[in-house]
């Protein structure tokens, strides 16, 4: 179990921590996921208050207080009645959002959020999370492949390569053209754009 390390939550370690413990300070979101289509959206969502209940016990009043919170602030409540299979791909990805908030984790993990979006989705989804780290108090660790999107909202990012960290700190410290050649063998340019706090991965043209 510990080859390669232990992993600690508040000093405890977390092979050690009950599950229902556990999924009250972290919720995950996998890349993948899936539910029965015919599964309505509030349903779904409810799934999310699992950990403070008994195996028997029904939603309370707190618990619909909660999960009607998580639907308004990842904005699907227009969406609680209807099927996840009716949900668009970012109408779902906010839905499976609200599902892991509903847990009220203190650190939300979330694998690839934007895999499968379009642009407009991927958007929606970026400001979502920025909105829930700023205005909802919640940790936010991802993992990010567009490098464009660690740039923008991130305010601490690891980079890694061959499964060992490169570097880590403010993304515009971390995220340069030496690192870029380094780990991605890609040229390019990161540039400062006037109005703008974060700046852009300029790549160099295709020849």
């Amino acid at each position: 179990r510990c080859s390669m390390g232990c992993v600690y939550l508040n000093q405890e370690d977390l092979y050690n921590i009950d599950s229902k413990k556990l999924a009250k300070c972290i919720g995950v979101l996998p890349q993948r996921h899936c539910a029965p289509p015919d599964f309505k959206v509030r349903d779904l969502v409810g799934y999310g208050r699992v950990p403070y209940q008994k195996w028997y016990e029904q939603n309370t009043e707190e618990d619909e207080k909660i999960i009607e919170w998580a639907l308004k602030a990842t904005g699907t409540w227009a969406l609680r009645d209807k099927s996840i299979q009716e949900c668009s791909g970012g109408e779902s990805q906010r839905v499976w959002i609200a599902t892991v908030l509903a847990q009220q984790p203190e650190i939300l993990f979330l694998d690839e959020p934007t895999t499968y979006l379009d642009i407009a989705h991927q958007q929606e989804t970026m400001k979502l999370v920025k909105r829930l780290n700023h205005e909802a108090g919640i940790g936010v660790v991802m993992v990010l492949h567009d490098l464009s999107h660690a740039l923008e909202i991130s305010d601490r990012i690891i980079v890694l390569k061959n499964g060992c960290k490169y570097g880590e700190g403010r993304p515009q410290d971390i995220i340069t053209p030496k690192m870029m050649r380094e780990v991605y063998d890609v040229d390019c340019d990161v540039v400062q754009i006037p109005g703008r706090k974060k700046p852009l991965i300029m790549f160099k043209e295709i020849s």
